[in-house]
């Protein structure tokens, strides 16, 4: 980050409040197209899209390199069926030792056995017999608010597709979309991609790596006609998507628009596309609504969709992405508003048992975190490993061979000094924030190590010494 970029960040955020924002929160006419690499700079992306959380889209070009788009991909742009066969199928040949065990989503932060025993279970979902396993969404089926899931195995699940091509995209079995397959995590040797500059400032996948607990990196795959229904990404962060092949057509609203299509009843539609909405007894504000933003995405273009923009996403061709989820320092304050309607959201549904149940505000939090997978201590721990590697990188700054044995701090000493800085400053906005709620005072937070006031004090000597 260079000096005109942090000063431009500074006075942005000073008096920021932390809502979603993009496009002043009014209706889009378009999105800009990024072309080349060589002439689009991290501090372009940072001032024109981050700070203002608007959309946009990276060509091609930016992909070219990528070892996916390389093999994944037939030479007619179709998907290549058969490397990923002999790839992702048969698996004895790779290592799942103990530690991927171990690193897996249901290993929580307490290594119990208990732990290590879903820890298993989770092993045995996503290899089983040597061959991959992944989760199918079926996009013509609702359930609630979303599409069902089930686990095949990844051979299983394109023999499927491939009978779905061949009998004109029908099915008895119906549309079924690879979703949410954390490819990553499982085959991190692969020579899959490269994570753009761009999008390298990532504290989700920085923090859930550092606990081995989680990722937010994904594999979609489809055939044409599967899609993805109405919805905001998870704890309202960026999201990018690379198409390896493909082609997919994207309808967007900028933070605020979505509340026109609500129901009587206050939720959001499932498919923004059905005719009922036009039903004004149901959805009183639809006519008032603003038409989507529309993208058409090609195959090797990588979409950003900012914080708090929802959308809805069909494949118009047997396509491939690569999608990450992401916050940093321009959207952790969206983050942090974000959790705070959750948690009120959870304190109306069960505000009869206030004075009757034991504990209810800690098991406000625990419904909570069972809904949005965080809740307040774990995100104070989130802020934490975050200020902890950017002070180390801001102390240690001449010694390069210390950074580069973590990879992570690695890349924020790559982004610069002022980078870490100004990280550091919006994560203590954030605590400062997070140490003066009254829910959160109620979890006893000075047991924390280190406790918030401490962490806060360290921050603040961190960047005043930074900025001498």
């Amino acid at each position: 980050m260079d000096r005109d970029t942090f000063a431009c960040a500074t006075k942005f955020f000073r008096d920021y409040s932390g809502l979603p924002r993009g496009a002043s929160c009014q209706p889009h006419d378009h999105v800009d197209y990024i072309e080349k690499p060589d002439t689009f700079t991290y501090a372009d992306f940072f001032k024109d899209y981050l700070i203002p959380n608007d959309p946009c889209v990276f060509s091609a070009k930016f992909t070219e390199g990528w070892g996916s788009r390389r093999n994944w991909v037939t030479p007619d742009g179709k998907p290549n069926f058969e490397y990923l066969l002999r790839m992702f199928v048969d698996i004895s040949q790779h290592s799942v030792d103990q530690e991927t065990v171990e690193g897996s989503s249901f290993c929580l932060l307490c290594r119990s056995a208990d732990h290590l025993a879903l820890a298993s279970e989770w092993a045995q979902r996503v290899y089983v017999s040597g061959e991959a396993v992944v989760p199918v969404a079926n996009c013509d089926v609702k359930e609630y608010n979303s599409n069902p899931k089930e686990h095949l195995k990844l051979k299983e699940y394109i023999s499927y597709w491939k009978e779905h091509i061949k009998k004109n995209y029908r099915s008895p079995r119906g549309c079924l979309y690879l979703k949410d397959w954390h490819l990553h995590r499982a085959f991190p040797e692969q020579d899959v991609y490269t994570i753009p500059i761009y999008f390298s400032s990532d504290w989700l996948n920085e923090y859930w790596d550092a606990i081995k607990v989680d990722d937010y990196r994904f594999v979609y795959m489809g055939p044409k006609g599967s899609w993805t229904p109405f919805h905001a990404d998870v704890f309202r962060s960026y999201s990018w998507s690379a198409n390896i092949c493909g082609k997919k057509k994207w309808l967007i609203f900028p933070p605020g628009q979505e509340e026109n299509l609500r129901d009587r009843h206050g939720h959001l539609p499932f498919d923004i596309t059905a005719p009922e909405l036009k039903k004004g007894n149901v959805y009183p504000r639809y006519a008032q609504s603003a038409a989507p933003v529309e993208i058409i995405q090609e195959a090797g273009e990588i979409v950003f969709i900012p914080s708090g923009w929802h959308h809805q996403v069909y494949n118009l061709e047997d396509t491939i992405s690569i999608n990450h989820n992401w916050v940093n320092g321009c959207n952790v304050a969206i983050m942090w508003s974000f959790l705070q309607d959750e948690l009120a959201a959870v304190q109306r549904e069960i505000r009869e048992w206030r004075e009757t149940m034991e504990d209810w505000h800690l098991q406000c939090q625990v419904l909570m975190k069972s809904y949005t997978g965080i809740d307040y201590k774990e995100f104070y721990n989130f802020l934490k490993i975050i200020a902890e590697n950017r002070i180390f990188v801001l102390e240690n700054h001449h010694s390069e061979e210390d950074a580069s044995k973590h990879c992570y701090r690695a890349a924020i000493s790559g982004l610069g000094m002022l980078h870490a800085v100004f990280d550091l400053k919006r994560t203590a906005k954030v605590l400062t924030s997070l140490n003066a709620n009254e829910d959160f005072k109620k979890l006893n937070p000075e047991s924390l190590t280190p406790p918030p006031h401490a962490l806060l004090h360290r921050l603040k000597a961190a960047i005043d010494t930074a900025l001498l």
